[in-house]
């Protein structure tokens, strides 16, 4: 294993720190997103000090490592700091920010000594990797796990949250399309697609047991939540979420971030109110 010396790796007289090391792969430590290079093609977790976001990406993804660590250099306007994290997604590639609090901006072994995930990509989610797990952990767990790759027509993230009586359950997943027939009748779904009209042909054919998604911003005329009420007819109990605060796409972030933004008759008749924190909401729809 190399070590810093005058700034530099010992005997390497190059920018790349390997910080740890086994037979399918390397974990390198560096300083800048740019120093990466076709050694790490395939087989390494590069971990950099730059922040994570298009720009850099760019460069690292373009190397293929196995996996790749940067900064979320406090996220800033528009998430510019973790962007990259998509990007990498895009190319099936696991990656994760550290949250810059923690470490020496400009130190790419810093980051690996004491760094703290604070963001992670869906490959490496899938990988066991997860915010609040140190950097050097989450380094090896990634270079010991093969990220597993789906097309995107298979990727629905489906979670059960809680179980409720008679077989019913509250259950995430990333849009209302992904409601299948084991849900008719007996899941809450929660999802993270805005709940305008074209939603309303996938309520009627899964017809759940009570359903949130998202307002999308509510769009002109509340036309984001306009389901709501095209199905009271149906008989679904349905809420939103205020889109400002979850994910749009991510069911989870629905169930966990989510706050109500309106609810249907159905939904309030259960005790649904705007303000409510998602969870708490999907819940009474779970027990009525």
């Amino acid at each position: 294993m190399s070590g810093p010396a005058d700034g530099l790796p010992e005997g390497s007289g190059d920018l790349q720190t390997v910080v740890a090391e086994e037979e399918r792969g390397r974990v390198v430590a560096i300083d800048s997103a740019y120093h990466v290079d076709d050694r790490n093609t395939g087989r390494d977790v590069v971990i950099s000090a730059s922040y994570s976001g298009v720009l850099p990406a760019r460069f690292v993804a373009d190397l293929r490592p196995r996996a790749a660590i940067g900064l979320d250099c406090g996220i800033g306007p528009d998430g510019a700091g973790i962007a990259g994290l998509w990007f990498y997604e895009a190319l099936g590639i696991p990656a994760a920010t550290a949250d810059v609090a923690g470490i020496l901006l400009g130190d790419g072994v810093d980051v690996h000594r004491n760094g703290v995930l604070s963001r992670v990509n869906a490959p490496a989610l899938a990988c066991g990797v997860h915010p609040g797990m140190p950097v050097a952990e989450a380094a090896v767990r990634l270079l010991r796990t093969d990220p597993v790759t789906h097309a995107p027509q298979e990727i629905t993230n489906r979670e059960v949250m809680e179980e409720g009586p008679d077989g019913r359950a509250v259950v995430c997943t990333d849009s209302i399309a992904f409601g299948t027939p084991a849900d008719t009748g007996r899941s809450v779904l929660v999802t993270a697609g805005h709940t305008g009209r074209s939603a309303v042909p996938y309520l009627r054919s899964v017809r759940p047991w009570g359903f949130i998604c998202s307002d999308g911003g509510r769009g002109r005329e509340d036309s984001g939540m306009a389901g709501l009420v095209l199905v009271e007819p149906d008989g679904l109990a349905g809420a939103t979420v205020d889109a400002r605060t979850a994910r749009m796409g991510d069911g989870l972030s629905t169930y966990h971030d989510g706050v109500i933004s309106a609810a249907n008759v159905h939904a309030r008749a259960c005790g649904v109110e705007v303000g409510m924190p998602a969870a708490a909401a999907a819940h009474l729809l779970l027990v009525r």
